[in-house]
């Protein structure tokens, strides 16, 4: 226990260097955000569970100039803005104040410092949430489930002054891809509450979504598949039973985009039916199983990597030297979960043996899954949950969130090059063990296999920064 106790101290201390290391060039440095494309070369996505909610976020990660080391370590980071009062549009007739528990939880997860960080896996899937709800909150007051386009623009305009007042970062609908047509929904058919009621099954839709298990959902979706059942039904007004081939456009691009609006459509109206907080766990749920089936980095050709590491050459030191600085040149400066950590090994492992590298150079070159993360000192990484988590505030312990204590795992090395999706929604898969302790009485190491029941749950600890 005291070997554990210790081991977990030192831990945090690695952590809480990691993220300060983070912060602070955020706030020393001015940040470009830049659209960018998050599609390897070789498409790699998790194959479970076949039917999706939410389509992949896409991101515009923030470009941080390389800096030196702090010299001091810098104290907890507390907010350095101050909350004022927004200008509104006074178009936009809704009551704020009755959803000023989202609202503050989005500003906080999306705060200035952080949010070009933890975009992906943290700001964005909140305020796709919050726009959910506030959807809701709109039509709630004359029955329907979406917004003309004159009140969305306003509406959102005055959603992201709010947020901006409260601390969070200007530059989310760049960040997050968002623009006031999310609250329209315009091309689904359906748009009011009377409607929608009498051609869904509310019940079963109810039933399923009104307590998402966070465990569960992504392996064996429940939700998940009886919203993709409503959006379709009302895509067709309610004309064609779901799973028929009859119904009109859905093989088509059009199709598609409408079943999409009509699932923004059931959103809305799910988040009329549950409270705030049910609503918003729901969600963040829902989208972090799409999240977690993508790798957000991009590896281009990895010629320098397979010239060092093919044939027999994989144990030189040169083949490590390339490995680390190409890997070193991929990190986007964001965290990224445990899972999407394993999604990126694969995919680049994957794409390693393809080019005749036989031998595994994560073993050898001593490669992590915390190597694909948000680095400092070019050492120490943060793997964040899979599982949905939020940027805390405290006056003692400053902003924090929670990372994961298994970021110095093995990165596992494909049995395959033909490998093109990993499912981590099996009885049981095997993962390179947590490191073990000496006084542990294990004579195995901390790349011994392991049998889990997924989806992973890891050991977790705060950092505060």
């Amino acid at each position: 226990m005291e070997s554990s106790s210790s081991g977990s101290c030192f831990q945090g201390t690695v952590y809480h260097w990691v993220v300060l290391f983070a912060v602070w060039l955020c706030g020393s440095h001015h940040v470009l955000s830049q659209k960018t494309t998050l599609e390897p070369k070789d498409k790699f996505l998790l194959s479970d569970p076949p039917i999706g909610l939410f389509d992949p976020i896409e991101i515009s990660p923030s470009v941080l100039p390389h800096n030196p080391n702090p010299v001091e370590p810098l104290s907890p980071m507390y907010p350095n803005y101050t909350s004022y009062d927004p200008v509104l549009t006074g178009k936009c007739h809704v009551n704020f104040s009755a959803l000023s528990y989202i609202i503050d939880k989005t500003a906080s997860d999306c705060s200035i410092p952080l949010a070009p960080l933890v975009a992906d896996v943290i700001c964005c899937p909140q305020v796709n949430s919050l726009m959910n709800i506030f959807q809701a909150a709109y039509g709630s007051g004359n029955a329907t489930l979406v917004l003309n386009q004159a009140s969305a623009n306003a509406c959102f305009s005055d959603i992201m002054s709010i947020l901006a007042s409260k601390g969070a970062n200007t530059n989310i609908p760049e960040l997050c891809t968002l623009r006031p047509s999310n609250l329209t929904d315009a091309s689904c058919p359906v748009k009011d509450i009377s409607s929608f009621e009498k051609i869904v099954n509310v019940s079963k839709l109810i039933d399923a979504c009104s307590s998402v298990d966070p465990l569960k959902e992504c392996c064996r979706p429940v939700c998940q598949p009886a919203i993709a059942e409503a959006a379709i039904h009302i895509s067709s007004g309610g004309a064609n039973m779901f799973g028929s081939s009859s119904i009109p456009g859905t093989g088509s691009v059009a199709g598609i985009d409408i079943v999409s609006d009509c699932k923004g459509v059931v959103h809305s109206w799910l988040s009329m039916k549950l409270s705030s907080e049910e609503a918003n766990s729901a969600f963040r749920v829902l989208s972090g199983c799409k999240v977690n089936k993508v790798c957000p980095l991009e590896f281009d050709e990895p010629a320098s990597v397979v010239k060092a590491c093919g044939k027999a050459s994989s144990s030189t030191p040169s083949c490590c030297a390339a490995l680390h600085s190409y890997i070193g040149t991929r990190q986007k400066q964001i965290f990224v979960t445990n899972l999407q950590a394993i999604n990126c090994a694969t995919m680049f492992g994957s794409m390693l043996q393809k080019a005749g590298v036989v031998d595994d150079i994560y073993g050898l070159c001593d490669i992590d899954l915390k190597d694909f993360s948000l680095q400092a000192f070019g050492q120490q990484g943060c793997l964040l949950r899979s599982l949905p988590t939020d940027i805390e505030f405290d006056n003692t312990t400053g902003i924090s969130f929670t990372c994961d204590l298994s970021d110095n795992i093995a990165a596992p090395w494909p049995s395959s090059s033909s490998v093109q999706s990993l499912s981590l929604c099996a009885p049981e898969m095997s993962l390179p063990a947590l490191p073990v302790s000496p006084k542990s009485g294990s004579s195995g190491t901390s790349r011994t296999g392991i049998g889990v029941l997924l989806p992973l749950v890891f050991l977790t600890t705060t950092v505060s920064i």
